[in-house]
């Protein structure tokens, strides 16, 4: 997030970032005992970062919802850890990318590539795929616990189901679109004795780690200040449809022309003609590749299942009451992020995931300063934020969307010594500034943590940077890594490390090429399944984003929201993040007698 920074500048926070990690002699030590204990074992280091072991018996896993984020995850199992038995998606493209995974994006390789078979019909001995009701998943015995990527509005009504016919749960983040949905979330999870985990990955994110032990450590100082931001150039919320199910016209009618992916087609076909006529095989086996997941997509059937499976037509209106956009249920489905009623907006999809690395900082800080670590009361008091002010609009994009395109919002949490007032009697707190904006990109992603001992800047989950107090430079810019293939220009932010590349992060303290967490949250969660007992009254262990954790983070979220409509500051109320209280920020009322098992 820092493009003002000279690459002299650069190489100077990256060096201090390496020397601060590794000063400890008790943590170089830690780093070579895991690089030994994991390299040799074939494994990477999240094991040993984050305390769990390989396991003796494979996880059973169904996949819910096999499309972009679900094909992250799929591409992110271990085949140690995990065997992949079911899929379940409503969608013939997802069905098709599970399988296959994309062309020309790494993170989604597909069940072939990742477990090894040769084909779909030897994949589909192992895999059975359930192209409709995911209750089917949910009741076959053969699954031990389900992966749910489905839209937002989902999650909670899936989880509970899965929970209820005994699966263990790990869901994607946000928790749910409600604070209500999460604390129902959580009661299942505690009732019913299944471990679920969300996927808030910076937990998992070994860059992160090491930043946290720098906190603790108190090379930072003082913990005051922390900026984030997620800026973008491109709408990827708004994919392109399938021929036949366009957006309507105020008049109710499809837009005319032609739809994209047939614009997209003949290009292609066209760039294929040109590598075969120039003979490079190469070059034609790619756009081949690519034109076959392109005529999966474009004929993907999905239009009369989405409305089967719930999915409505869209009318969006402006103040005047004027209807000024429509759309099908297939968009709906496809473009969930964009709706109201599927999706929770920026704070949901990416503000979430940095105020809860914020909050891992924050929660650091005071470990510092008490010199030990936090009991579980301390713990969530340093979890809680004050209060929240936050503005949101949509300044750049038509009415083709409810959610808004830019958001600002400062939270302000309690710092080290907040219930003991200074000299001048002022209670000590951390403001947290976070900003989103779509349409320009310049700072891209990350956070800055400011102490008085110095400043900390993350870039993209993959590089870390330390300055001192003194230090002039600007902050503000940002590390942009891609991949050239000829004409094609592939930016990669999701890829993590195998063990080759792990075992050259275990060496060097920490590297560029730093895991998103994808592989470890999963790694953890199959061995927390593994540790427990239904015997026993409770789980053992627990990943690290459980159902309270999780909370925290939708209560952030959906509150800054709520405080952007109102255009207020609102202050936090404890009882928000209790899940055993009905009290909740967004009036959302919790109903348990609306689930029941599959």
């Amino acid at each position: 997030m820092n493009m003002n920074l000279t690459p002299e500048e650069r190489e100077i926070g990256k060096q201090n970032f390496h020397a601060a990690i590794g000063s400890e002699h008790t943590r170089r030590d830690f780093l070579k005992k895991g690089l030994a204990a994991t390299v040799v074992g074939g494994g990477g280091l999240g094991a040993f970062y984050f305390g769990y072991k390989s396991i003796e018996k494979k996880v059973a896993v169904g996949v819910i919802g096999t499309g972009d984020e679900g094909s992250v995850l799929i591409g992110a199992m271990n085949p140690s850890y995990f065997e992949v038995v079911a899929i379940a998606d409503i969608r013939p493209y997802s069905i098709y990318r599970a399988f296959h995974g994309e062309v020309a994006q790494p993170v989604r390789p597909g069940l072939l590539k990742v477990f090894g078979w040769k084909d779909v019909p030897t994949a589909k001995k192992t895999v059975t795929v359930y192209p409709g009701d995911y209750r089917e998943l949910l009741r076959d015995p053969r699954v031990e616990a389900v992966v749910i990527a489905l839209p937002l509005h989902l999650h909670a009504q899936v989880a509970i189901e899965a929970m209820l016919a005994g699966k263990h749960v790990l869901t994607e983040k946000l928790m749910g679109r409600t604070v209500a949905q999460c604390k129902e979330m959580a009661r299942y999870a505690n009732q019913t004795n299944m471990i679920l985990a969300v996927g808030h990955q910076r937990h998992y994110n070994i860059l992160y780690d090491n930043a946290v032990d720098l906190i603790k450590r108190g090379l930072l100082g003082q913990l005051h200040y922390i900026r984030a931001q997620w800026h973008r150039v491109k709408d990827t919320w708004k994919p392109e449809l399938p021929p036949g199910s366009r957006p309507k016209t105020p008049d109710g009618k499809p837009e005319k022309g032609e739809p994209d992916l047939l614009k997209k087609k003949t290009s292609w076909e066209r760039k294929l003609k040109e590598a075969q006529a120039a003979k490079d095989s190469e070059e034609s086996g790619l756009w081949e590749r690519r034109l076959r997941q392109l005529d999966e997509q474009i004929k993907d059937d999905a239009k009369k299942a989405a409305a089967e499976y719930g999915y409505r037509d869209i009318e969006v209106k402006d103040p005047a009451g004027n209807v000024r956009y429509q759309g099908f249920p297939i968009e709906e489905l496809i473009r969930w992020r964009l709706w109201n009623r599927t999706g929770a907006g920026i704070m949901a999809e990416l503000g979430s995931h940095q105020l809860d690395a914020a909050s891992i900082f924050i929660a650091a800080a005071h470990e510092a300063a008490k010199g030990q670590k936090l009991d579980e009361k301390e713990k969530k008091l340093t979890r809680y934020p004050l209060s929240v002010s936050a503005v949101a609009n949509r300044n750049l994009y038509d009415w083709d969307r409810e959610i808004e395109d830019h958001l600002a919002c400062l939270i302000e949490f309690r710092a080290p010594g907040y219930n003991e007032k200074d000299a001048l009697g002022r209670q000590r707190t951390i403001t947290v500034a976070y900003a989103s904006m779509n349409g320009n990109g310049f700072g891209g992603y990350g956070e800055c943590v400011f102490g008085t001992k110095g400043t900390l800047l993350l870039e993209e989950e993959k590089q870390a940077l330390l300055y001192p107090t003194e230090s002039d430079t600007t902050v503000v810019s940002t590390k942009i890594e891609v991949k050239k293939k000829k004409d094609e220009t592939v930016l990669d932010t999701q890829a993590s490390p195998g063990a080759a590349q792990a075992a050259a992060l275990g060496a060097a303290g920490i590297g560029a090429d730093v895991s998103r967490g994808y592989r470890e949250e999963l790694e953890h969660w199959a061995w927390c399944i593994r540790q427990y007992n239904p015997k026993t009254e409770k789980p053992k262990f627990l990943p690290r984003c459980h159902p309270e954790v999780a909370l925290k983070d939708a209560v952030i979220a959906l509150t800054a929201n709520v405080a952007a409509q109102k255009r207020q500051q609102i202050k936090f109320d404890e009882a928000w993040f209790d899940y055993k209280q009905d009290a909740t920020p967004d009036d959302s009322k919790i109903d348990l007698s609306q689930y029941k098992a599959p």
